[in-house]
């Protein structure tokens, strides 16, 4: 039903500050400059950084996780280090991801995964905190993600979509990430309305219907854009 993942937008306090770390330190590019926003391109999917001025705000404290080459993942452990930064580093499987902070606090992630390149090729997992698990679980099935695993303790799943997505009930992840809250999610679909007719008796709020896009906000505040 959803096709691709167009943009994660973050909520951040100064964007002189953000624009360091994501075009000098994370090497991205930017392709838009508002007054209160800023748009980076990171593959086939927009990160969006953007102060707190109006609603939709961008993310607090989102762990997500940006997809760069096997090959180049030394490389970034050994450049970040020498800038000073705490990296923590996790295996999953053959592929290792490694761990920072932005100055907003949210959790970065650069995974291995098979792209391209050269340096981050896209966002490849958002995580979402939720108050209820199985609602939310049960809401973005309806979308059409499947959940492909769960934690041993029930507070997290893994759902496979666009992207990862992954729902936590409130908890510290690894390098003591936490899911995100009022995230703003953009998504690539053929029938933004089809999107909506699934979900419609779960979302909080409906902010907009078109033939073109639809936004919604989803049983925990976070803010769902199905656009073609």
């Amino acid at each position: 039903m959803l096709s691709r993942l167009a943009w994660l937008a973050l909520e951040v306090k100064y964007l002189d500050r953000a624009r360091s770390f994501y075009e000098e330190t994370l090497e991205l590019s930017p392709i838009a400059d508002r007054d209160a926003e800023l748009v980076f391109g990171a593959g086939e999917t927009d990160l969006v950084l953007r102060r707190p001025t109006d609603v939709p705000r961008g993310g607090l404290h989102t762990h997500y996780a940006f997809s760069i080459p096997g090959a180049e993942y030394d490389e970034w452990w050994d450049r970040l280090e020498d800038q000073g930064y705490e990296l923590e580093e996790a295996q999953f499987g053959p592929a290792r991801s490694l761990y920072l902070y932005d100055p907003d606090g949210n959790c970065v992630e650069l995974g291995q995964q098979d792209v391209a390149g050269p340096g981050i090729d896209g966002i490849f997992e958002v995580v979402l905190e939720v108050e209820d698990l199985d609602r939310s679980e049960a809401f973005y099935a309806a979308l059409g993600f499947e959940t492909v695993d769960a934690g041993d303790d029930r507070t997290r799943v893994r759902m496979n979509g666009p992207m990862a997505l992954e729902l936590w009930e409130p908890h510290l992840g690894i390098a003591d990430a936490r899911g995100g809250v009022h995230v703003d999610l953009g998504f690539e679909t053929s029938e933004p309305t089809a999107a909506l007719e699934a979900v419609s008796d779960d979302v909080s709020q409906v902010d907009r219907v078109d033939d073109e896009q639809v936004v919604v906000r989803d049983p925990d505040g976070h803010v769902l854009t199905f656009r073609i």
